[in-house]
């Protein structure tokens, strides 16, 4: 039988400041791997993913309508952002959530919560812009449209929310949701935001 790998608790502790999981968790996922943090990390959040789909049929229509007002009252923004249960919506590791939410917001002016929701139209319109575009039409015809999807993956990262990275870490807003939901037990959705910012559109 293979010798049981000692856990630091410093390990573990930066495990748990990494992915908010757990501490048995996190210690189990460090044992499991020998030790390794970095594969630890991934154990979590497949089973954080796991964990996240299984609850993303079930039914959010409670949680928070949430302001924030940056740049001296420059930029607003207002967001909705689901859960199960009013208890939840109340916790503060909720209302934190959807204060980050609403910061990504006006900071990184997404234009749609998730790629699901970006209206068929446009996605066609986008879709044949990067078509027509004097670069991929130099291609060879049978890649174009693998590179046309590389490119709408690239503009996902820069107008949805969900595909965005948060703030400066190596994770997406996605991740972060799916993070939250298998650490809070309750499936979460950003169902809608508005961002206004001083004299645009005028």
């Amino acid at each position: 039988m293979a010798e049981q790998v000692q856990i630091k608790a410093e390990t573990v502790k930066e495990l748990r400041e990494r992915t908010g999981a757990g501490f048995m968790d996190c210690k189990r996922a460090l044992e499991e791997t020998g030790g390794d943090l970095e594969k630890a990390v991934v154990i979590l959040r497949e089973r954080g993913l796991a964990a996240a789909q299984r609850k993303a049929g079930r039914e959010a229509r409670e949680g928070q309508v949430a302001s924030y007002i940056h740049h001296g009252g420059r930029v607003g923004v207002l967001i909705e952002v689901n859960c199960e249960t009013d208890f939840v919506a109340r916790t503060e590791e909720f209302q934190k959530l959807v204060r980050d939410l609403a910061i990504q917001v006006a900071g990184l002016a997404p234009l749609y919560p998730t790629v699901e929701s970006i209206p068929a139209d446009v996605l066609e319109a986008k879709r044949a812009e990067l078509l027509a575009d004097e670069a991929t039409q130099r291609k060879p015809e049978h890649i174009r449209g693998q590179i046309v999807e590389g490119q709408l993956k690239k503009w996902y990262s820069q107008v949805v929310l969900t595909e965005q990275p948060f703030r400066d870490t190596e994770i997406t807003v996605g991740q972060l949701l799916i993070d939250a939901i298998a650490r809070i037990g309750e499936n979460i959705r950003v169902r809608r935001f508005v961002r206004y910012q001083l004299g645009e559109e005028l």
